[in-house]
């Protein structure tokens, strides 16, 4: 398997275990009030078609089309895919779904008014090449805006066993942000792909949440980010 291949595995045998986490009932209501805010921040009050590149298990997805927006949620991992699709078929109007490559998705130019990733940008292989063909598909006054954090300053491979055999030095050597020290790192990828208005905002009611519930085995609590930019 190349690097990617690897991710993807990870990833898809992941997806239950990973949706079971973010689904959790004592924060539930919490999460998706407080995310609803971020997403709120990012995107404004305008109704917009949205691309969620590597949507997961749909969580941005679903949240941001609860606000109103016409979403469309890609992803690699059948196994992500499925969780998220079964989360679709709950609502009405709810994000569709489909099988996609966040470094490059397969849309005609202009195709979307914002592109939205959580927790992507770590895991991307070739961050500039992918935020160029994001650049390609938004239409004028377009918004880029992605959640992320300084997940894995340690190194890959002090996370977990199971982690570590997917993420091995060869995916390591194909994510140049999986070990950044700063988020200025994320956000000097926007930057230099010539988007404007590049911002960096703290998301404190996450780290709020977090300090409150806890986060997932064999992670501590940190900041994490809203970095935005405009077309």
């Amino acid at each position: 398997m190349n690097a990617q291949d690897k991710i993807t595995a990870y990833w898809s045998g992941h997806a239950p275990a990973y949706d079971a986490y973010q689904q959790r009932p004592e924060r539930l209501a919490d999460n998706t009030r407080a995310w609803s805010a971020v997403w709120r921040d990012a995107l404004g009050e305008e109704k917009r078609d949205v691309l969620d590149v590597g949507t997961g298990t749909g969580h941005a997805a679903m949240i941001l089309a609860a606000l109103g927006h016409r979403v469309t949620g890609i992803d690699l991992a059948d196994g992500m895919l499925a969780e998220a699709r079964r989360h679709a078929a709950t609502v009405t109007a709810g994000p569709e779904f489909m099988q996609g490559d966040a470094v490059a998705p397969d849309f005609p130019p202009a195709s979307f008014d914002a592109i939205a990733a959580r927790y992507v940008m770590w895991t991307l292989r070739e961050p500039e090449v992918a935020v160029a063909n994001w650049m390609r598909l938004l239409r004028p006054g377009g918004i880029i805006a992605v959640v992320d954090s300084t997940w894995h300053t340690g190194g890959l491979q002090a996370s977990t066993d199971r982690f570590a055999a997917h993420y091995d030095a060869e995916v390591g050597a194909a994510l140049p942000l999986a070990e950044a020290a700063s988020i200025d790192d994320t956000a000097a990828v926007l930057d230099r792909a010539g988007l404007t208005d590049v911002t960096v905002t703290p998301l404190l009611a996450i780290y709020e949440l977090d300090e409150k519930y806890g986060v997932a085995p064999g992670h501590q609590i940190q900041m994490q980010y809203a970095v935005t930019g405009l077309v």
